[in-house]
Parts: C-alpha cells; structure tokens; sequence
C-alpha cells in the first residue's frame, strides 16, 4: 500500500503538567518524512526537539501528555492506538537510539542478550538465534571481537562501543524508521565522526528513513536532506538543508549559524553568541517567542505570533522575512 508519507506529524502538541503549571513542550508541530530520508531537527536545550520524537514513539514522561493533532505512521494514526498495538511498533518499525547508551543498556545484562531482545520480541527469535544474529549485528556496526563482546556487559564497552550496540539495537529489526537523539554528544570528536559516517552508511544499505536530533549544526549540515529549526515547543523554519543554509530565513536560525566557528570565514571574524537565553516556557512572550532576542525585530513582533509560511524556497515564522526583507550584517 503507498503512502502520502512513510511519517507526518499534523498539528502536534504535548503538554507537560508540572507543579508550577503546564509546558507546551511540543506546540501545534508539523512534518513529515519519506522512506530513506534524513530530517534533522535543531535548537537549543528545552526547544522540544526530543520531546517531539517521545511523542512520535509515545514514550512520555508521566507528566507528559498528547493533549492535540496527530502522528500518522504509514497510514495509521499512532495517537490513536492502544499501548499493546504501541508496543508492536515501537522496537519493531521505528527505533530510537537515545543519548546516552550508559543509561539506555541494563548493567546487569550481558551486551548481546540486550541487542537481541527486540529479536526476540519482534520477531519471536529463540535466545541461541537472537544471540548469533546480535554476533552479525555486531560485526555489521563495527564492533571488533564480536564473538566475545556479546558476552560482556555495557560497562566492558568504551562510549562509542556503547552506542555501536545502541545502533545495533535499534537496526536488528530492520525498521522503516530511525530516530537519533544525540546520537554522538558523549562522545569525542573522532569517535563521533565514525559514528556518524556508521549512520550515513546503514542509511544508504538499508533506505531506513532517520531522523537526526542534534544541537550540533555540522551533524546537519553533513547527513540531512532537510531541516526543522524548533524555538520554544515550535518550529520557526523548516527546508532543504543547503537552502537554509546558504540562506536562512528566521532570525533564529540566522544567529544560530553566526555563533559557530567557520574554516572559511575571512581573516579572525569573532564569533557572536546568540543575546539572552531561551525563554521560560510557563512565561512565554508574547508575539514572536524569539523576539526579545531578535536583531532583526519589528514592532508587529511583540504583539503579533506569525504562522509557519513560505519564504522563498523554505518555511519560516517570521514578519520580517515574510514581508521580502533579506536577514544580513
């Protein structure tokens, strides 16, 4: 059966119930992924990028809730399913890598009996059948000795030998979909570099679609086809990554790229770190959530939140942009 798109997020929100009040983590968010694609999703901490794939996996925190639209999963709406019909997809048709595979791997668990369960689970795979194809899954994510490493257990493993197996975890089913939430934060610039390029090559032998969270705009720039920018729960620009880019269309993002070091940058240019600090999400301003920081901000900013609209050959919530002016300085 063909699908409009293998993953669509419409109108997306999920709040957080806390003592203090309600977080719209993840605010009215939309999107969707195709089969063998790779969509980054960017921001600072709290901007709900991960929020938003523990709500496409339906894996919240208690207080957490989907109060709003929906997650459609080749042609089936998640938002609607029961946790048992959950269960059967989640580790079976989208995986998810987490952060810090230290916390994700059981330490009184051997490594292999780890990376087979979803075997076992999904595919009703007996422990001697799960074991030796955790062995093949091994070898397939670089991890060397890998008749050995399965039998030992996570704290054995270096960081990056951790999140191999994270990887292989998540790749033993063979799902459609791939989310990566900071996939190489722990880990040292090398190391990240092989696991990224780990990604890059499954991706290309397997078509798995992935989405990639990351604060890391190079990660971006070198493994995703397209870009959603996410400020305050919302998204703010959403594009082909070499387009926003080479010409971003929300002051957001435009700062964003400015606090980065360039190799090709002329002569010693400083870098200019973003003014201020992401708001407080039960005192959002009002208007434009970006503006109290924004150089470029106009009157109409403070008082008026413009909707996501086209803006040449992207996506952006911003007057500014919309109104034909070129974001430059």
């Amino acid at each position: 059966m063909a699908f409009a798109h293998l993953l669509e997020l419409d109108n997306l929100q999920t709040h957080l119930k806390l003592r203090r009040g309600t977080v719209r983590a993840v605010d009215g968010v939309s999107f969707a992924v195709d089969g063998g694609e790779t969509l980054g999703i960017v921001g600072e901490s709290g901007s709900g990028k991960s929020m938003t794939a523990l709500s496409i996996m339906r894996l919240l925190p208690r207080s957490g809730s989907i109060v709003g639209g929906k997650v459609t999963f080749k042609g089936r709406v998640l938002t609607d399913l029961s946790e048992d019909e959950m269960e059967a997809i989640r580790g079976g048709e989208i995986a998810m890598i987490f952060q810090d595979p230290m916390t994700s791997l059981n330490p009184v668990f051997r490594t292999g009996w780890q990376v087979g369960e979803p075997l076992r689970i999904h595919r009703h795979l007996g422990s001697t059948a799960s074991i030796k194809a955790a062995v093949d899954l091994f070898k397939k994510v670089g991890i060397p000795e890998a008749r050995r490493r399965v039998s030992q257990f996570p704290h054995m493993f270096s960081g990056g030998m951790r999140q191999r197996a994270m990887i292989a975890m998540g790749l033993s089913t063979g799902p459609s979909l791939l989310i990566a939430d900071e996939p190489t934060t722990a880990l040292d610039v090398t190391i990240q570099a092989q696991i990224l390029e780990l990604l890059r090559g499954l991706n290309r032998e397997y078509g798995t679609a992935t989405i990639l969270i990351t604060h890391n705009l190079g990660v971006v720039a070198g493994m995703c086809d397209r870009v959603v920018v996410m400020y305050a729960g919302r998204i703010v620009e959403e594009g082909r990554t070499d387009d926003v880019f080479a010409h971003p269309e929300h002051p957001y993002t435009w700062s964003l790229l400015r606090s980065i070091p360039r190799l090709d940058a002329e002569g010693h240019e400083p870098l200019k770190p973003i003014e201020g600090s992401p708001p407080d999400m039960m005192r959002l301003p009002t208007g434009c959530k970006f503006q109290p920081r924004c150089p470029f901000a106009i009157p109409r900013c403070s008082s008026e939140e413009p909707a996501l609209s086209s803006v040449r050959r992207q996506q952006s919530r911003c007057w500014v942009t919309q109104s034909g002016t070129e974001l430059a300085g």
